[in-house]
């Protein structure tokens, strides 16, 4: 049984329904004191293994043996760490501490906030060429050719959309499961950033880490949006919600990127370079043409939304209590 339902974790003196707000608070203390961890970090291992299996089970030439492949693939990757991360949180004070520490590898507010930083610091110093390379750390379009707009508008949609998958998602499948939540949500996000592209080679293969993700954001993903909103221009960010989000192939990030823009008074979208192709996307968001300052500003935007969340977690946890 996991610690969040167990009377017995708690039998001292903290209430058992302020224990899940706790360790939501400690994992983001331990996220932004230390970061993601410079060596041995548990993803990068993992990224490595996703690697390992998709030149494993990725073959055939027809597409329904690749898509199987797929799915099995990610069933023999993620599930075994899921279920290792339940038998890690035993019903004692221990599990407190463990189910923190799951949180804490789920995390990368830290990580996102120093990539974003850096390409900030590139433009203000006027650094092009440095701005283009560390932006194109955060992003899976090429930027060599970008100019100073573009890379602002890189960053800055970058940050919105991982502000969900390296915060909020993690953060919403912890308050439904715990620790393993949150390691199933990042687990599943990382497949999908490695595996879920439309390439002649992932298409078929990625297609089961793709919708699997879909559906895991599907509702933190609309709650990100509606917390971007709130902290900036409501209105128009949720009517840039309403009319843009549809015509993005994303189902999760049309609405996290479009109420995001709207919020900030900024025009993100338009074309951009992937795998060689030119791809025109919908417009998102309204007004100028987001700039350097505005990576400052959809960092703070990203910091309010997550001491919402927090203040609401610990909220309900006192009411339960």
């Amino acid at each position: 049984m996991s610690p969040i339902f167990s009377p017995q974790l708690f039998s001292a003196n903290v209430p058992l329904a302020l224990w899940l707000p706790l360790a939501a608070l400690a994992a983001v203390a331990l996220d932004r004191a230390f970061g993601e961890p410079a060596r041995w970090h548990p993803l990068v291992g993992f990224g490595r293994l996703a690697q390992a299996a998709e030149r494993l089970f990725n073959r055939g030439s027809a597409g329904v043996v690749r898509r199987a492949g797929g799915v099995l693939a990610w069933c023999l990757i993620v599930l075994p760490f899921v279920a290792l991360a339940v038998w890690a949180t035993p019903d004692n004070r221990i599990g407190w501490a463990v189910h923190a520490l799951l949180l804490y590898f789920a995390l990368g507010g830290r990580a996102l906030a120093e990539h974003a930083q850096r390409v900030a610091a590139d433009l203000a110093a006027g650094d092009l060429a440095a701005a283009r390379e560390h932006v194109g750390w955060m992003v899976s379009r090429d930027t060599r050719e970008l100019d100073a707009s573009g890379v602002a508008k890189a960053c800055v949609e970058s940050t919105l959309e991982n502000g969900n998958d390296a915060v909020f998602g993690a953060l919403f499948w912890f308050a439904l499961l715990g620790g393993p939540g949150a390691v199933l949500f990042r687990l599943a996000n990382t497949l999908d950033a490695m595996w879920g592209y439309r390439t002649e080679r992932l298409r078929h293969f990625g297609w089961a880490a793709a919708r699997l993700d879909d559906a895991l954001n599907y509702v933190p993903a609309r709650l990100t949006a509606l917390s971007y909103a709130l902290f900036g221009r409501t209105r128009r960010a949720l009517a840039c919600w309403r009319a843009q989000a549809p015509a993005w192939d994303s189902p999760n990030a049309g609405p996290v990127m479009a109420a995001g823009a709207g919020s900030l008074g900024v025009a993100l979208g338009g074309a951009a370079i992937y795998h060689g192709r030119v791809e025109e996307r919908p417009p998102l968001g309204e007004g100028r043409p987001a700039a350097a300052p505005d990576i400052a500003r959809v960092l703070r935007l990203v910091r309010r939304s997550l001491a919402l969340w927090l203040t609401l977690l610990l909220c309900l946890g006192v009411a339960r209590a």
